[in-house]
């Protein structure tokens, strides 16, 4: 029997390997008849700051807006190179491990998530681990580690 997903997570952070996995999780739910959700977590972690100082609120807000700006981008391209629109962006603030792992899959309904297998962060994927391995452990749900472009190609690394 064929697993059929009807709510797909894809979280993204910018990143060219979060890209690709979206990109996969397109042809994913278009195949399946399924709905994407499309989620960009700001870690709450580089908001804390030492006692005597705090993060300007307007600060928090340009950055949440910039992150829709760009999921927005992600949302039209998405419809003009494949005309699917079956999906919704959410931003959340929190940690993204458990968040992607646990938090939003649950709130959603997700039966699958497709994440990329790095990130932007790569000083934390060396200090904690990379969030694509915590939530590949730790998830309620699916997951499906993209590590390849649509047609099979490895990312290109800046190295």
């Amino acid at each position: 029997m064929l697993q059929e997903y009807r709510n797909i997570l894809v979280p993204v952070d910018g990143s060219t390997e979060a890209e690709l996995a979206l990109a996969k999780a397109v042809e994913v739910a278009k195949r399946n008849d399924a709905h994407l959700d499309v989620l960009d977590v700001l870690a709450t972690q580089q908001f804390e700051v030492s006692y005597s100082s705090f993060v300007d609120g307007d600060v928090i807000y340009k950055m949440s807006e910039d992150v829709k700006v760009y999921l927005n981008k992600l949302v039209a391209q998405i419809a003009k190179e494949t005309g699917f629109n079956n999906l919704d962006i959410h931003i959340r603030f929190g940690n993204p491990k458990t968040v992607i792992a646990r938090d939003f899959p649950q709130e959603h309904k997700n039966d699958l998530i497709m994440i990329g297998a790095t990130g932007l962060n790569a000083v934390e994927r060396m200090l904690i681990g990379s969030v694509a391995a915590y939530v590949n452990r730790s998830a309620v749900t699916d997951v499906l580690v993209v590590k390849t472009d649509r047609n099979n190609q490895l990312p290109k690394t800046d190295k």
